[in-house]
């Protein structure tokens, strides 16, 4: 008995069925976190106008060895949520916080939940 295993790939927005050579699979990142969306050619191009000005306005932030992308960021009011480098949190105001309030944490190592839930609501 043979097999035959059809892989057929959907835009992720409208469900079109993607012929051979026609749509793209579209890798973009917001906020830290990456995704994939596969598209028909035309929503691809629907994606970068829609994203075209924001891109002609920002700052092109290339890769570096590791996957880790470059200079820091700040997020959040007041820059209380301060980021060294995308997706890396700086955590010496959390643990200069945590020990004026009362919060054992070790010098190093990770933070517990509960005192980064804390520190943020007061931030």
């Amino acid at each position: 008995m043979a097999r035959k295993i059809v892989h057929q790939l959907v835009d992720d927005l409208d469900g079109t069925v993607l012929e051979v050579g026609s749509g793209e699979t579209i890798l973009f990142s917001l906020d830290g976190t990456a995704y994939e969306i596969d598209l028909t050619d035309e929503n691809a191009a629907a994606l970068r106008d829609a994203l075209a000005p924001f891109i002609a306005a920002a700052r092109s932030v290339s890769a570096r060895a590791g996957g880790r992308s470059g200079s820091g960021s700040s997020g959040g009011s007041g820059g209380a949520r301060r980021q060294k480098r995308s997706g890396q949190r700086d955590y010496a105001p959390v643990r200069e916080w945590a020990a004026q309030n009362g919060y054992t944490v070790s010098e190093r190592g990770r933070i517990p939940a509960s005192v980064l839930e804390a520190y943020d609501a007061t931030h």
